[in-house]
């Protein structure tokens, strides 16, 4: 999913370089997804990214790595706006392209390689009409930016590992030795370190389509005439559990993944892309003749 704004970022953060050739965050987990064995990459951007889109990323990829792209476009073309509606209806967009189980990631976020194998290999035994789906779940104290405040969807988990319920905390910082909340009426409540982290790393089954829809839907109707409301992933799958309508195991992830939420976060995220690169991890540049990973089977999750 690339299609975001990233107003509080100030530009494309999609595509901003943070490789030692200048690479993007997005082409590193490209190869971390075929390193992985997921195969036929979907990018999900805005139709006013297209031309800068093809000309810095899709022209330096490999043919295997190269994505189909998809739009992002309002549904209500009369009373087309801006903003996108958000990483659900993203989805929704992308749903003629993908018939066999996927992941789900945001573009300008870093996963690691290890969390997109955790999902592969759940996505290995789903079914296309199940309705067993899985996250990644991270520490919240390894997902907190030092640059400001972030949103981030705050799970509970039963004893089980499946998702109870997630919530989206629109304002948390680290303030001192504790992690904050802030409510919009400027109450603060304190989290403990290890809350589980949803970072919007999601493994479907085609099923999703057929049971988001209808939701979108409504949400649309509720909201049509806002410029600010979005229908985010985390609300969708918010709604299918607590209507008992889909399970998701949440599977938990030691990497500290990395994101671009403020300008000032790009230069941690190029030095530990350096170290990786320095450690051997990745090669330099990225798309190397030779150095790119194998592609997945045809049948292979997404």
């Amino acid at each position: 999913m690339a299609a975001g704004l990233g107003s509080r970022f100030g530009g494309l953060k999609q595509l901003a370089a943070v490789g030692p050739a200048g690479e993007s965050l997005l082409e590193y987990s490209l190869y971390d997804a075929l390193e992985a064995g997921f195969s036929e990459p979907v990018v999900v951007i805005r139709p006013s990214m297209a031309e800068t889109f093809s000309e810095v990323l899709l022209s330096r990829l490999p043919s295997h790595a190269r994505p189909s792209v998809v739009f992002q476009e309002d549904p209500s073309p009369a009373h087309a706006r801006q903003k996108p509606w958000g990483t659900g209806h993203a989805l929704l967009c992308a749903e003629k392209t993908l018939e066999s189980p996927f992941a789900v990631i945001n573009a300008d976020d870093f996963y690691g390689r290890q969390a997109l194998l955790i999902i592969r290999t759940f996505l290995e035994s789903a079914e296309p009409a199940g309705t067993d789906y899985c996250m990644a779940g991270y520490r919240l104290d390894r997902v907190l930016s030092p640059h400001g405040i972030v949103s981030r969807g705050i799970c509970r988990v039963g004893t089980d590992g499946t998702l109870i319920a997630i919530r989206e905390h629109k304002a948390l910082e680290r303030q001192g030795d504790r992690i904050v909340s802030l409510d919009p009426g400027g109450k603060t409540s304190e989290l403990d370190d290890g809350e589980v982290i949803s970072m919007n790393l999601w493994g479907f089954s085609p099923s999703i389509f057929s049971l988001a829809r209808p939701i979108f839907q409504r949400f649309l109707l509720e909201n049509r005439d806002s410029e600010s409301a979005e229908f985010y992933l985390p609300h969708l799958v918010q709604t299918l559990v607590s209507e008992g309508r889909a399970r998701v195991h949440v599977l938990p992830v030691e990497d500290r993944p990395l994101g671009l939420t403020f300008r000032q976060d790009l230069e941690d995220t190029r030095a530990r892309i350096q170290a990786l690169t320095a450690e051997g991890r990745y090669p330099s540049p990225l798309w190397n003749a030779g150095s790119a990973p194998a592609v997945g089977r045809n049948d292979d999750p997404k």
